[in-house]
């Protein structure tokens, strides 16, 4: 009876220890929890000063943005000056170059600075002949370069010279008839610079025959000549008798120029 009294009582003593500690226990632990969630819940003034903060980071971040914006503005306006400034001393750089080059340039070879060497004369009859035989070698050659126009161009001028030859010599001679063969059928004569005087050979034999039968003497001399292909310029004096054949009594200068197509001379200017 004893014992089973004494168990009863150790297991109550134990209900009532194991009761105290899960009290304590749990009050610990609610104590705990309420300043873990005192801990998370954010106080009043933190809630409240939180917008102050966002509004003080986004106007940060605004004035950092225009700040950036404005050292790119600063850096690209830095590089322009840097390529302008590189741009302008390779210009220099180039001129300078060039005035270098020229001031070296080598004028040894420019014609009339160099002195001419003394040309080597032939010492024996063979050199001699040998250098006879190139200058006409060198002369062939220099005919052989003319071109066909050129060829064509200097027969017409003698062509043209020996018209005008021949026309001197029948004026001088007051022979119109070898006068008039030297010119064509619609032979036109002009006053400088365009004016038409008469056309065609009858007023022409009209014009000279009278003045050939009048005058006792006629005497063409040509002071200067041009002659380039088919047209000749005369510069001539003139001399005339009047009363005496013997008695030159008028003279004067008069420039002509001579158009000659296939041996007639087709166009007569009178430069007055």
């Amino acid at each position: 009876m004893k014992p089973l009294f004494f168990a009863i009582s150790l297991l109550l003593s134990w209900q009532s220890i194991a009761s105290d500690e899960t009290t304590e226990q749990t009050q610990p632990q609610t104590s705990n929890e309420q300043k873990a969630e005192k801990k998370d819940v954010p106080s009043l003034e933190f809630i409240e000063e939180k917008p102050a903060t966002e509004q003080k980071s986004a106007s940060e971040t605004e004035k950092a943005t225009v700040e950036a914006a404005q050292v790119g503005e600063k850096a690209e306006e830095a590089a322009k000056t840097t390529s302008e400034t590189t741009a302008s001393n390779d210009e220099q750089k180039a001129t300078a170059a060039a005035l270098k080059a020229v001031a070296e340039v080598d004028d040894s070879k420019v014609l009339g600075t160099q002195t001419p060497a003394p040309a080597e004369q032939p010492k024996t009859v063979a050199e001699k002949q040998q250098a006879v035989a190139e200058a006409e070698k060198a002369v062939n050659q220099a005919k052989e370069a003319l071109t066909a126009k050129q060829q064509e161009k200097a027969r017409q001028s003698r062509e043209s010279m020996a018209v005008i030859e021949q026309l001197i010599a029948a004026y001088n001679a007051r022979n119109i008839d070898a006068f008039i063969k030297m010119y064509d059928e619609n032979v036109e004569f002009y006053t400088f610079p365009n004016e038409l005087m008469f056309t065609g050979k009858e007023k022409l034999i009209a014009r000279y025959g009278i003045m050939f039968k009048k005058l006792k003497c006629i005497k063409s001399s040509p002071i200067k000549r041009i002659v380039l292909g088919n047209i000749v310029i005369d510069h001539e004096l003139s001399e005339t008798c009047t009363q005496d054949p013997k008695v030159v009594d008028k003279r004067s200068e008069f420039v002509t120029s001579y158009k000659i197509e296939n041996g007639k001379i087709t166009k007569v200017l009178f430069f007055r």
